[in-house]
């Protein structure tokens, strides 16, 4: 489907707002102090009862970095100290030693994630350390899903090389942009050579899926500029490619104060980027997934959008739904079929609760009813462009027009602009819906509104 065929991007500066990626819902900002790590304990126990089967979801943050990206969002920090880093993954290791007994040991693990901050900025040994550690303690499945994040500048094949040793067959690399201007602006210095090396260490070790992650609407971008770098990405033909809007959020992040905003794009210019990167990469063969990602007709995204099982966690759309998420690490977030729960974000407080023998959960949230038939809603509006009305009525005995009553009108905006289609039976994103598809889930958000009048939280949409 061309969905710039006709685009009016004046339509798409209007719906450009502030509002929630979905990686959850609800999203983080309503996670409370009042979910404690005595009731992430329990939850762990009670969903992991005698004959618990459902499939499990690892993720585990390593937040240490050798150079400040000015455009980073993550919880990392920068450190030269290798002592620092052995002793956080020793913290790790003790979370997972407490934690990992709980666990039915009839559940398999089936997806596999690595994130940070750098995990490729542990040694070898390190990597193979903590992996063999965490296989030692949890079942995995023979079809995992095993997928790190790796930082190409420094990287030696030998990291690769233990990274498949413990079983990564999947990998993500960050790019963000070959213009030499615009690397030096963000203090990401990253040569095109370097990061070729690393996705061929990559092929030849097997890793079966290979992303390459972009960032557009930084300093110095411009379409020309932009265009040359895509043109390198669909050279070097990863599995997926990512093409992430910078989220300028500097009164969440104060380094980004460093970036100097009269060499950021406007929005003119990022719309353009951004079409332009739309058409080139589904000239070239690459299916638009939604939010920000492309993958190949063959792989394994493209496949479960159009058979209807895509998902979405905190790690993005993945093809692993049903499974119960165990998040291990400073800020990283579990979640569960009815709760949610976020560790500590400062490194020593996360220190702390691991000495004291507690989870380290810091925030976290139980979903009502209300929120699951939300979730289902935005969920499948973000993974699949379209809401079965009939099935959700029949999933949660509700009338859909009737529960969704004050809803529902908030979509007439995107239906006379023909970007949704609004019918008996279903709603579906059509045309270029889907490149403001997170504004078209928010009119399903029951915390929005609020949260917005308080204080600016999120990124903008487009």
């Amino acid at each position: 489907m061309d969905i710039t065929n006709g685009i009016d991007f004046n339509v798409l500066k209007r719906f450009n707002q502030q509002g929630p990626r979905y990686t959850s819902y609800p999203t983080a900002p309503v996670f409370s102090a009042e979910f404690t790590d005595e009731d992430y304990v329990r939850e762990i126990k009670e969903t992991n009862a005698a004959g618990a089967s459902q499939p499990l979801s690892l993720y585990f943050h390593f937040p240490f970095c050798k150079k400040l990206c000015y455009f980073c969002g993550c919880n990392m920090r920068v450190t030269h100290d290798r002592a620092l880093i052995a002793q956080y993954n020793e913290y790790i290791r003790r979370e997972i030693a407490m934690l990992a007994p709980l666990v039915s040991p009839n559940r398999k693990v089936e997806q596999l994630h690595w994130g940070g901050g750098t995990p490729s900025y542990l040694e070898p040994d390190e990597i193979r350390d903590v992996g063999n550690f965490i296989k030692e303690r949890f079942s995995f499945a023979d079809d995992i899903e095993a997928s790190v994040e790796i930082d190409p500048r420094g990287l030696r094949r030998d990291h690769m090389e233990a990274f498949a040793e413990i079983g990564f067959n999947r990998t993500s690399f960050g790019v963000q942009d070959f213009e030499p201007r615009v690397q030096e602006a963000i203090n990401r210095v990253q040569s095109e050579e370097i990061t070729r090396q690393t996705v061929a260490w990559a092929r030849e070790l097997g890793f079966k899926s290979i992303n390459l992650d972009l960032i557009y609407g930084l300093p110095h971008q411009t379409v020309e500029s932009f265009v040359d770098t895509l043109d390198k990405i669909i050279d070097i033909s990863p599995n997926r490619i990512a093409v992430f809007n910078y989220a300028h959020v500097p009164w969440l992040k104060k380094h980004q104060n460093i970036i100097p905003t009269e060499a950021v794009p406007s929005g003119d210019q990022r719309l353009a980027i951004l079409q332009t990167t739309i058409e080139k990469l589904t000239a070239a063969g690459y299916e638009y997934i939604g939010m920000d990602h492309f993958a190949k007709p063959t792989d394994e995204l493209a496949n479960a959008q159009r058979e209807g099982t895509l998902y979405r966690n905190f790690q993005g759309y993945s093809t692993k739904a049903g499974c119960d998420v165990y998040a291990f690490g400073v800020s990283a977030i579990s979640q569960f079929e009815n709760i949610y729960a976020q560790n500590e974000k400062d490194i020593k407080k996360y220190y702390a609760r691991i000495d004291g023998g507690r989870a380290a959960t810091h925030v976290g949230y139980r979903m009502t009813e209300d929120d699951h038939v939300r979730k289902d809603t935005i969920m499948e509006l973000m993974c699949n462009l379209e809401i079965d009305k009939r099935r959700v009525e029949q999933k949660f005995g509700i009338d859909f027009e009737q529960y969704f009553a004050a809803d529902i009108p908030k979509l007439d905006n995107f239906v006379a602009e023909g970007l949704v289609d609004n019918t008996p039976d279903k709603i579906k994103v059509i045309g270029s819906g889907i490149l403001i598809i997170r504004n078209i889930a928010m009119c399903f958000d029951a915390y929005l509104e609020k949260m917005m009048a308080e204080k600016p939280v999120f990124s903008k949409t487009v």
